[in-house]
């Protein structure tokens, strides 16, 4: 079942990333944007480095907002957080009613994740959670750009698609995720660093 929507070109859209791994509980920020341009609110909670929260946390984050009803699409920064801790996209859409895509830079190596996931606690509920995200759909939001991937909750691919380039205004990435990842890592480290 897929939401059905017009893609507006200052859709609402909240991205969210995660800090550097320091420390158990692990910050996780969420940017409301307007399309690509225009940020209108910043969001942040906490999840347990390597645990199981990552969806109820981010679930009670987006709920808890006051931008709530206003938020068109989730976009996340792959489907885990804080380490191996996985997200349920699936369970965020009927949690939230909200479409979700996940953007990775790179197409993602299952079998080392399964390797990774053998020295943490319940390795098969967290692979479960990571492949019920479902297909993988490569997207290139500029031409000649590196190709970004995408898994979707609630919208259909092409739609998901044309969200992550409408956003795309800066760089190859989303604005609303590198802007997460900047204050993120900001709020952390005291400085801005890495890649979103």
């Amino acid at each position: 079942m897929y939401r059905s929507f017009h893609i507006k070109s200052e859709i609402r859209v909240l991205a969210i990333d995660d800090s550097a791994l320091i420390g158990d509980q692990i910050l996780i920020v969420g940017a409301f944007f307007r399309g690509g341009d225009w940020l209108d609110g910043v969001m942040r909670t906490h999840v347990t480095r390597d645990g199981m929260d990552s969806t109820e946390a981010i679930v009670g984050m987006v709920k808890s907002s006051k931008h709530f009803g206003q938020i068109r699409v989730i976009m996340l920064d792959g489907v885990t957080y804080g380490g191996f801790n996985p997200v349920d996209i699936n369970c965020i859409w009927e949690l939230t009613e909200i479409p979700v895509v996940a953007v990775m830079r790179a197409y993602p190596d299952l079998r080392k994740i399964e390797d990774a996931l053998l020295h943490l606690p319940e390795p098969k509920k967290r692979m479960d959670i990571i492949l019920r995200a479902g297909s993988i759909t490569k997207v290139r939001t500029k031409p000649g750009s590196n190709p970004l991937y995408i898994q979707c909750a609630g919208i259909e691919p092409q739609h998901a698609a044309k969200i992550v380039k409408l956003t795309a205004t800066r760089s190859n990435i989303p604005e609303p995720l590198r802007v997460a990842h900047l204050i993120a890592t900001g709020m952390v480290l005291g400085e801005s660093r890495g890649k979103a």
